[in-house]
């Protein structure tokens, strides 16, 4: 069963949370509060949708189930990855090119919001720039030099293609055939990013209450309602952000995505000069396998290893074992390096693997379905809804106009489904396909 968050829960134990600098003094959402804007969620799309409403003096609460970053934003692999799940080809081909071309008008943006961020509010979060896409076969390579080309004729000039004798210089390992660089990519600590976030919120003038699950969300004519357990707030819009953490709070927006869990773990800590071996450029690294490995040195100089996904958002009985093999594959020099944390998380999946934006009736705004790329996406869609609900609809609406697809097999059965169709994407992986 997945995961959901309830009052008590605290951070789950990974790396992140043993690791994060800020630790808050948080408040519990009591009595009746009044906003122009309530978000429910804070994470990465509440929080950017609660700073980017904050900066133009609006009055926004924050209500929290658990803790800021408690879910994806504070578990994720780090990595500032452009671009949607699904491919500016895939875009264009299933909504138009010019719906493609929007896309790729923007998929940059999110980025650009998380570096303006990091610097203006002066979060510490070990953000380092570029990221590696890491091909094993010819044919992954005909596809990055393919989607080199297909980004460029949409502006962006970022991307560097590498052979097998340049990637080495970027990964210390024989296992890949080349990759492309990403140069407006990047990685960081991502509960540290969400907190500092989050302080950056409040200081301008932004309230947050944490360990306050959503009972209900409601709307009338004239206002729209939040109600915890402890306390209601009242506002003129309520933005729905719990993503694949949200559960059954808002039943029209439950059966729109599934939770997904992936999987990570961090070493001990290597040495500097171990971990530069490893990764000499200090960037961050993604296999573009369908179901890929993604990884990352740390501030303090440990490798930090994801991958492999299970449908349903249910974690395996053991990370380690489940990641440690494919870990030694790419650095057999980490052959029974110590492991000194390892977790999972949920991010929530799209059928579409394209993002979902909406309103529901006048008052209830939502975002959610990042399928994977929501470090970049949320931070995006957070100014976007921003946007709508001081007026701008028209990145809003185009958004909200695209088609959502129900999971074949409903509720009851759209892991089972997802979980076949991936069966045959990993055959295409091993078969290098």
């Amino acid at each position: 069963m997945a995961e959901v968050p309830s009052a008590n829960s605290p951070y789950p134990p990974s790396y992140y949370a043993a690791s994060r600098n800020i630790i808050r003094d948080t408040q519990k959402l009591e009595g009746e509060v009044t906003a122009d804007i309530c978000v429910v969620g804070a994470g990465y799309s509440g929080m950017s949708t609660a700073i980017h409403l904050a900066e133009q003096g609006l009055k926004v609460v924050v209500v929290e189930a658990a803790e800021v970053g408690w879910g994806a934003s504070g578990r994720n692999g780090g990595q500032v990855v452009n671009g949607l799940n699904a491919s500016l080809a895939t875009i264009g081909r299933r909504y138009g090119e010019k719906t493609a071309n929007f896309v790729g008008g923007l998929v940059q943006e999110g980025a650009g919001i998380i570096y303006d961020w990091v610097a203006r509010y002066g979060i510490d979060c070990d953000l380092k720039r570029g990221n590696i896409y890491a091909a094993y076969t010819e044919q992954h390579m005909r596809d990055l030099e393919a989607k080199k080309t297909l980004w460029q004729s949409h502006g962006m000039d970022d991307h560097e293609l590498l052979d097998r004798e340049a990637v080495r210089k970027h990964i210390g390992s024989d296992v890949y055939a080349g990759g492309m660089i990403d140069h407006s990519g990047g990685h960081m600590h991502p509960l540290n990013l969400v907190l500092g976030e989050a302080r950056a919120f409040e200081g301008l003038g932004g309230v947050i209450y944490e360990h306050s699950p959503v009972t209900r969300v409601g709307q009338s004519a004239d206002s729209a309602v939040v109600e915890t357990s402890g306390g209601r707030v009242t506002a003129k819009t309520v933005v729905v952000c719990g993503n694949a953490y949200l559960g059954n709070v808002v039943p029209e927006l439950t059966s729109r995505v599934m939770p997904v869990s992936t999987q990570m773990m961090a070493t001990a800590p290597l040495g500097k000069e171990r971990a530069e071996a490893l990764l000499p450029t200090g960037m961050c690294v993604e296999d573009v396998r369908y179901i890929l490995d993604y990884f990352r040195i740390s501030g303090d100089y440990r490798l930090i290893f994801g991958g492999g996904v299970v449908y349903g958002g249910t974690d395996p009985a053991d990370v380690v074992a489940k990641l440690r093999p494919n870990m030694e594959k790419v650095f057999p020099q980490l052959k029974g390096e110590r492991i000194d944390f390892a977790w999972s998380g949920n991010f929530a999946l799209s059928f579409s693997r394209v993002p979902q934006m909406g309103r529901l009736g006048n008052r209830i705004y939502f975002a959610h379905g990042y399928s994977g790329h929501g470090v970049t996406g949320s931070h995006l869609f957070g100014r976007i809804l921003a946007e709508a609900i001081q007026g701008n609809t028209k990145r809003f609406d185009t958004f909200a106009a695209l088609p959502w697809i129900p999971f074949p097999g409903g509720r009851l059965f759209r892991a089972q489904y997802s979980t076949v169709g991936s069966w045959w994407y990993e055959l295409k992986d091993r078969l290098g396909l």
